[in-house]
């Protein structure tokens, strides 16, 4: 690596390297596997820092750690990875109500409600509602079509309605 790519390391990478462990420690589900994968995945960006096309660093990076990320997980929890029918469409909801109702919930209860979604859910909202990525990005980080992550994210939101209406009947 020469005096160029590693000033291009650090100019694309290193500042993204918060939401890098925040969406690997929402897909690993503790802090010390997110800090394997981050580190791993810092590792192939330095290596791969030439083969970056230009355009945001941020994705660049979040894909390079969603693919270690899942990659980890196959190897090490290979019940964690749940596969989804990319084909099914689910009706758009209004984001504006989902999140006036999930995301005002306590910060404990959020944890535990995202963490019982299914990988590919828990996936896009953090992407989305955590580190404020369009769907175009999110598609371009989870390598599926843009419909994919409406239908993701309305399944997501509505599961996330469902357990905080559930929490609220048992109130």
């Amino acid at each position: 690596m020469n005096a160029t790519e590693a000033e291009q390391f650090e100019r694309i990478v290193l500042p993204h390297v918060d939401a890098a462990y925040n969406l690997a420690r929402w897909l690993a589900g503790n802090d010390h596997d997110a800090e394997d994968i981050v580190q791993e995945a810092c590792v192939r960006a330095f290596r791969f820092i030439g083969g970056h096309r230009g355009g945001e660093g941020r994705a660049w990076l979040l894909t390079i750690v969603r693919n270690t990320a899942f990659s980890w997980l196959k190897k090490n929890r290979p019940h964690a990875v749940v596969s989804i029918d990319d084909d099914e469409l689910a009706q758009i909801e209004d984001q504006t109500v989902t999140a006036n109702g999930v995301f005002s919930a306590d910060k404990n209860s959020l944890r535990a409600a995202l963490e019982a979604l299914p990988l590919e859910f828990r996936e896009a909202i953090v992407l989305r509602e955590l580190e404020g990525l369009s769907y175009k990005e999110i598609a371009d980080v989870a390598e599926v079509p843009v419909g994919t992550v409406m239908s993701r994210l309305a399944r997501a939101r509505r599961q996330l309605q469902n357990h905080f209406a559930q929490k609220e009947g048992e109130s």
